[in-house]
């Protein structure tokens, strides 16, 4: 891909369902509270980091460009 994101968890939505950690273990942990972090929240592309955000059943994890800040997912409508 090439690009860079930067990727955020909105821990007011994230429940916890831990499926970030299934499709990116790499990407993502779970606190205590079992809240979502990045674990580098500016990293290469990827598409382990995207189909997590993609099976978030709450859309918690969003990714926009680094830099530019454009939407890479959720996509804007």
């Amino acid at each position: 891909m090439g690009d860079r994101w930067h990727i955020e968890v909105d821990r007011s939505v994230c429940i916890g369902s831990a499926q970030c950690l299934h499709h990116a273990p790499a990407g993502f942990r779970l606190d205590h509270a079992r809240q979502s972090h990045p674990l580098e929240p500016d990293t290469d592309a990827s598409e382990q980091v995207l189909a997590a955000a993609e099976s978030c059943p709450v859309e918690a994890i969003v990714i926009t460009l680094l830099g530019s800040g454009e939407a890479v997912f959720p996509p804007e409508e």
